[in-house]
C-alpha cells in the first residue's frame, strides 16, 4: 500500500504595512497646487490685456486705429475718401459729446484736423476717458492719428464745455491693398465711458490746444 505523505503547512506570508501619506500633509499639496493653478490663471489674464491691445495696435486688429508722429513721407495722393465722424456716451456720465462735423473728404495722405465738443451738463466735475475704433474694421492698419484726446483721462468742471482735436491722415499705403480698392468711407467712432473716483488735473489733454486747421 502506497503511503500518502501529507506536505506540511506552509506559514502565511504577513503583510508588508503600506506607507500612506499623512491625510494633512496631502491636503496641503493639493490645496497649494490648486493655488498655484489660480495664480498662474490670473496671471495670464491680466498679461492677455497688454497684449492683446499691442497687437491691436501694431495690426489695426478690430478697428484699432495707429498711432503716428509725423505726416508722410510722400504728398497727399489724389484719391479721395470720405471720413465720418461719430460720438457715443455710455451711461452714467453725463456729458453732451459730438462732432463739429459729421463727415469730410479727404485726400488720401492729406493731414487733417477735426474738433469734437464735449459739455459736462452736470452740477458737478465729472471724468471720463474715450475708446475709439474706425469702421470698416480692416481699415484700422491704415488709419493713422498724430493727435488723439483718447489716451488720457479728461476731468470736466460743472457746465464745462471743451473742444477737443483730432490730428490724422489715411496711409498712402492702402492704394496697395486691393481689398479696399472699392473703399469709399471710413466711420471714424468715439465712446467716453465714465471714470470712477477720478485723480483731479488742473488741464486735461488737449484743453491747451488752439484751432490751426489742417495741419
Amino acid at each position: 500500500m502506497d503511503h500518502v505523505m501529507d506536505k506540511a503547512p506552509q506559514p502565511t506570508p504577513k503583510a508588508v504595512p503600506r506607507k500612506t501619506t499623512p491625510r494633512l500633509g496631502r491636503d496641503a499639496l493639493v490645496a497649494a497646487i490648486c493655488g498655484l493653478v489660480v495664480v498662474l490663471m490670473v496671471g495670464a489674464a491680466y498679461a492677455a490685456v497688454p497684449f492683446y491691445n499691442w497687437f491691436c495696435r501694431a495690426t489695426g486688429f478690430n478697428g484699432t486705429t495707429q498711432v503716428a508722429t509725423s505726416a508722410p513721407s510722400s504728398g497727399p495722393l489724389a484719391r479721395k475718401i470720405a471720413v465720418r465722424f461719430d460720438s457715443n456716451v455710455a451711461g452714467g456720465l453725463p456729458w453732451k459729446f459730438e462732432p463739429e462735423k459729421t463727415e469730410i473728404e479727404v485726400r488720401i495722405g492729406e493731414v487733417v484736423t477735426v474738433y469734437y465738443t464735449v459739455t459736462n451738463q452736470s452740477a458737478r466735475a465729472t471724468a471720463g476717458q474715450a475708446a475709439y475704433n474706425v469702421a470698416p474694421l480692416t481699415v484700422g492698419a491704415y488709419f493713422q492719428k498724430i493727435n488723439c484726446f483718447c489716451f488720457t483721462e479728461q476731468t470736466m468742471a460743472p457746465g464745462e464745455k471743451r473742444e477737443m482735436p483730432v490730428v490724422f491722415y489715411v496711409d498712402p499705403a492702402i492704394v496697395s491693398d486691393h481689398d479696399n480698392d472699392t473703399l469709399n468711407t471710413i466711420t471714424l467712432s468715439y465712446t467716453f465711458y465714465p471714470v470712477r473716483d477720478a485723480t483731479p488735473k488742473p488741464l486735461a489733454a488737449g484743453e491747451g490746444d488752439q484751432r490751426k486747421g489742417s495741419l
